[in-house]
């Protein structure tokens, strides 16, 4: 079998699919995209392909180590993407070929189902009571919310009183009936961290997400020394590389890499085994389409340390598309009081619309994250 074609396609509402066609009429699909540079990687998937067709889809190791050694410059959130995007896809046809989920091709099953957590109150924090009402209707009882809204390097009472005052609210309204996440997002700088942290234990969050962006890794295990509330970090990390440093210089609980940034399946296998041997959580980051949960899920299937897994079903990301509207069979990626079974067919389990794809993808927008700007004018992290 060799690989003859790859097809990418940008979608609504911040997605992009790849399709692996091969001489033998199976095809696999992956999720190579990073949000707001979907044209960026499409173009590094072009380039890449140079090193695909031609080849023997089996051999996705080969594949991927020529995709990440073949080019004198590697890593980083492009050309990782690019590369996890085209390894999803060939765990697909490898799974469709041999007849069996991709997680059995990994080892098999070493638990029976996978928590699920879904995202409450957009990029500021709002209406969250009702978000989380409406979840709960599913059977969601695990949640994640952003933590505060832009803050500057030394910012006031008043906002760290206004981050805290959500926080407080859910645990009036809910007591210990469900858990939360925080995500600081990268927007706390880390003398405001160490301010927002300590106002927020109380409260017992379930983990502080990004309390610092990840190039100011060098803090996680300082504010891990003064807090109990597991801190969790690796969205904007991209290879086992990135996340060795930060598990040997400590202070991260989970790390939460995402499968269509970091290298794909073949990658995030390995960061999750690394973290297993240093006793950290693992917890892949998902805010994206079918392909990109999928394939996180088969990770956590064989993975020991799996510890939750974030979904995007009605994520205030999602507009003009919603997580299963690609898919055919939607009835294998149903919820289960807030969890998700294993995908029981070849390969990562997704059967596309290709149709459908096809229809959208020829008028499919560009999105953007927004541009923050501070009362001062400086931009701000958003």
């Amino acid at each position: 079998m060799k690989i003859t074609k790859l097809s990418t396609y940008r979608l609504t509402p911040r997605w992009m699919f790849l399709k692996i066609e091969t001489d033998e009429g199976v095809s696999g699909w992956g999720e190579p995209v990073i949000e707001g540079r979907a044209r960026t990687v499409q173009a590094a998937v072009d380039e890449l392909s140079d090193y695909v067709i031609g080849q023997d889809p089996s051999r996705i190791n080969d594949i991927w180590q020529t995709l990440y050694r073949g080019g004198f410059y590697r890593g980083g959130p492009i050309l990782m993407s690019a590369i996890a995007g085209i390894d999803q896809a060939l765990w697909d046809i490898k799974g469709k070929v041999l007849g069996a989920p991709v997680y059995e091709l990994l080892g098999g099953l070493v638990r029976d189902r996978m928590k699920m957590y879904s995202w409450v109150g957009g990029d500021r924090p709002a209406d969250v009571i009702a978000g989380i009402r409406k979840l709960q209707a599913f059977g969601f009882d695990t949640f994640k919310l952003n933590g505060c809204e832009e803050m500057g390097l030394i910012d006031n009472s008043r906002t760290v009183d206004a981050a805290v005052a959500v926080v407080a609210e859910i645990r009036a309204e809910f007591g210990n009936t469900i858990e939360f996440g925080l995500d600081f997002h990268g927007r706390v700088t880390a003398p405001m961290a160490r301010v927002l942290i300590k106002e927020l234990e109380p409260y017992r969050p379930l983990f502080i997400e990004e309390p610092v962006l990840a190039e100011q890794a060098e803090y996680y295990p300082r504010l891990a020394e003064m807090t109990h509330i597991p801190i969790a970090a690796g969205e904007r990390m991209f290879s086992r590389f990135d996340f060795k440093r930060v598990l040997v210089n400590g202070g991260i609980s989970i790390v939460q890499p995402d499968l269509s940034h970091a290298g794909g399946i073949t990658e995030c296998h390995k960061i999750a085994s690394m973290a297993e041997a240093f006793d950290v959580g693992f917890a892949p980051h998902c805010p994206l389409g079918p392909l990109a949960l999928a394939s996180c899920l088969h990770v956590d299937f064989v993975a020991r340390n799996a510890v939750f897994q974030e979904q995007s079903m009605g994520i205030h990301y999602n507009q003009g598309a919603e997580l299963l509207d690609y898919v055919l069979n939607k009835e294998d990626f149903q919820f289960h009081d807030g969890y998700m079974l294993p995908p029981t067919k070849p390969g990562l389990g997704v059967e596309i619309n290709e149709a459908l794809v096809q229809e959208r993808s020829l008028a499919a927008p560009d999105w953007r994250n927004p541009v923050w700007r501070h009362a001062d004018g400086a931009v701000a992290e958003w």
